[in-house]
């Protein structure tokens, strides 16, 4: 049997929410089969992140050809990078396997709060990375972050940001909605032939941990699996708002618990 393949470049995540972890979680649950190399370590839970150790650049890109070496990746989804030295490292790997589909998920600050990028390792995320990815899917402070240019507050500055994304490099930009007020959550994919809106009921829960990261692995996934990027966007962005409303369902940790990754299995049971 023949199972598509798809890799995440992640930190790891101690209580299980975010990160590799929640990655690999989706990956499973679309019915892809998922490797990881990992960037970093955290000690953290539902209430915050209390330490981070780096994984050393060398043995990142050890990683990275062990799983290209061997395994036919089908689509790549890159989050937590922390370092310069990583970011060089991963950019490295890039140009020596040439991944069909590269998702950059750039991941700086945690639901708790915590800085998950260092502050010098953004303009090489911004240089390195981005013109690398066929996807970019910053939140809204993200994207403010890489523009140096204040939060969006509205449609048109989101789609004008998207558009100043792409003169980054990257193929297509999806700019996420999660930040902003009111009965939907709406996403933004834009791309130079212009751009569409992913809208959905917003759920009313604090279960939101690891959203962005299992977001974009939804949408590796569905990369790894053949879909087109609208395709990809619109299942991944069913997927996540599915499993934000089952997140009560789950009574993990004392602070913002996990998604439900598994919701779609009336079956499955912790």
């Amino acid at each position: 049997m023949t199972v598509p393949v798809a890799l995440t470049i992640a930190g790891s995540d101690s209580s299980g929410g975010a990160g590799i972890q929640a990655d690999l979680k989706t990956f499973a649950a679309l019915g892809v089969y998922g490797a990881s190399v990992i960037t970093a370590l955290t000690a953290q839970n539902t209430q915050g992140v209390a330490a981070i150790h780096h994984v050393p650049a060398h043995f990142v890109t050890a990683q990275i050809d062990a799983v290209f070496g061997d395994l036919d990746v089908g689509a790549l989804k890159i989050g937590m990078v922390a370092q310069v030295a990583v970011i060089d490292a991963i950019a490295a790997g890039l140009s020596r396997w040439a991944p069909a589909h590269v998702v950059l998920d750039p991941v700086m600050v945690a639901t708790s709060g915590a800085h998950l990028l260092e502050s010098d390792a953004i303009e090489a995320l911004r240089s390195m990375l981005v013109p690398r990815a066929q996807l970019l899917t910053p939140n809204l402070p993200e994207a403010a972050v890489l523009l140096d240019e204040p939060v969006a507050g509205g449609e048109t500055d989101i789609v004008r940001q998207g558009q100043r994304l792409l003169e980054l490099g990257c193929a297509a930009v999806l700019i996420k909605g999660g930040h902003m007020h009111g009965p939907e959550s709406i996403d933004y994919l834009v791309t130079r032939q212009g751009a569409m809106t992913f809208a959905a009921p917003r759920a009313v829960t604090r279960n939101t941990h690891g959203t962005g990261c299992s977001l974009s692995s939804a949408i590796a996934a569905g990369l790894a699996k053949g879909d087109g990027m609208e395709t990809a966007v619109r299942g991944a962005k069913a997927y996540v708002t599915a499993a934000i409303a089952a997140g009560d369902r789950l009574n993990i940790g004392r602070g913002h618990g996990p998604i439900h990754h598994f919701h779609q299995f009336e079956h499955f049971r912790f």
